[in-house]
């Protein structure tokens, strides 16, 4: 449903060239969503639902769709690079506020990196050497750094082929499954048995959580806003599409797993996808499919990396965070203190942190996120611009609201703890950054008298 304005495009300025159409958005979306959290996650959630693992993805994708509904609505009425805390700030004009939602965002881009820092060196990288994991964790947080402060984040090229790769590696474990299957292998009254020690209900809303993060994808589209051709059409077309795109392989994958492999097995596994490849039985090197899972996964840490990095350069642009954060390097201009302080905290919760806890707390953290862009939906309905855009019901992101709160509700202490750190640790830049702020509006003031 749109708003029928028919006026001109309100956002038709100067600024970054409009040349997206719907394919490439499309394409852009499924990749960003398709990332590495299947690779590592099926497991974890086996361990809660046993062979159900359909459900949570089910769940977590009604919760996705319903929050897609919100951004499709925001993006295509203010189509501008800047996300939730952008809607958050014209719903509320707070800049604390504001900050903070930029913050979490910042937050869980150092914890999913995080997460996949552990995800790489677990049962993937052991199939090809015997090295230790938490040494190598950090020396590959160390080269996303580099890689990172070298500027390679206009190296769309190169993200497009990973993002071949790791759907590729997907689409082989599907096939494997459906082969082994039709040659009447595995066991497929698996996919109904719930984990034998967890109440069904519970284990699925629990397991919803980690399957959520493997929908977390579409935030970042919302910082492309301002290069695509026609946002009120393209939008809505290629986030719906890439979600159902993305929730298809994703049960694909669920079932085709639970079949071929035990759940009891993939509890265990910080590799699960390369036990289905192993079990299935057929010629597939495990070395190659390793290769790919590590690909995957190097590819998602690298872009959230980068995610957080220039968020935090942005915030301090914007005068809400320290000015250091700012500091670009002279000749590659890459935000270097920005980039440095992502790769410390991201190596700390490397060496403090578990797959799990750290994938839930980036689902906690994006729920926040989430729920801030849906409060903020329902402000600014009353909010008229002159041109047309995607609208949802209310409804809708009411139900957004409900289901985020169902979630957070199955989060644990120590995640909750977590994100409180995360709120001190904002809190405390956020008024250095305006105390620096202030001296400088004092200086400017002293000097021109």
């Amino acid at each position: 449903m749109t708003n029928e304005t028919s006026a001109p495009h309100a956002d038709e300025r100067p600024g970054l060239k409009r040349a997206i159409g719907t394919p490439l958005l499309f394409a852009f979306i499924v990749g960003d969503t398709l990332g590495a959290g299947i690779y590592t996650l099926v497991g974890t959630m086996a361990d809660d639902v046993g062979g159900v693992i359909w459900l949570p993805l089910l769940i977590a994708l009604v919760v996705a769709l319903l929050t897609a509904g919100t951004y499709a609505e925001l993006i295509t009425k203010y189509p501008h690079a800047g996300g939730a805390a952008r809607y958050v700030d014209k719903a509320f004009g707070i800049p604390f506020l504001s900050f903070l939602v930029g913050f979490l965002m910042m937050a869980s881009g150092i914890t999913t990196a995080a997460a996949l820092a552990n995800a790489f060196t677990g049962d993937y990288l052991a199939a090809l050497f015997d090295i230790p994991p938490i040494p190598t964790a950090i020396v590959f947080i160390l080269l996303l750094t580099l890689i990172n402060l070298r500027g390679v984040r206009e190296s769309l090229g190169a993200n497009l082929v990973a993002s071949i790769i790791e759907v590729t590696g997907l689409v082989i474990v599907i096939v494997l499954a459906a082969m082994v299957l039709g040659s009447g292998g595995g066991e497929p009254a698996r996919i109904f048995e719930f984990a034998p020690d967890v109440p069904p209900l519970q284990g699925a809303f629990a397991a919803s959580i980690v399957a959520f993060f493997s929908f977390l994808g579409f935030e970042a589209a919302a910082n492309m806003a301002e290069e695509v051709k026609n946002p009120s059409k393209s939008y809505p077309r290629a986030l719906f599409g890439a979600i159902i795109t993305a929730a298809v392989i994703y049960l694909l994958i669920a079932v085709g797993a639970v079949i071929v492999v035990p759940p009891t097995e993939l509890a265990t596994s910080t590799g699960p996808l390369l036990e289905v490849v192993t079990a299935s039985g057929f010629a597939v090197p495990t070395w190659l499919f390793s290769l790919i899972a590590l690909v995957a996964i190097a590819n998602g840490a690298l872009l959230f990396m980068v995610m957080a990095s220039r968020v935090g350069y942005g915030l301090a642009e914007s005068g809400l965070l320290p000015r250091a954060f700012g500091r670009v390097l002279p000749r590659r201009r890459t935000p270097w203190v920005s980039i440095l302080v992502v790769a410390g905290a991201t190596m700390l919760l490397t060496v403090l942190g578990d797959i799990g806890t750290l994938a839930e707390t980036t689902v906690l953290l994006l729920l926040l996120v989430f729920l801030s862009a849906n409060v903020s939906v329902l402000v600014l309905k009353k909010d008229r611009v002159e041109h047309k855009h995607f609208s949802v019901p209310r409804v809708v992101p009411v139900l957004a609201i409900i289901a985020s709160i169902v979630l957070l509700t199955q989060q644990t202490g120590p995640v909750w703890l977590a994100t409180a750190g995360y709120v001190v640790v904002g809190t405390v830049l956020f008024f250095i950054a305006r105390a620096g702020r202030r001296r400088a509006e004092r200086s400017k003031a002293s000097s021109t008298n």
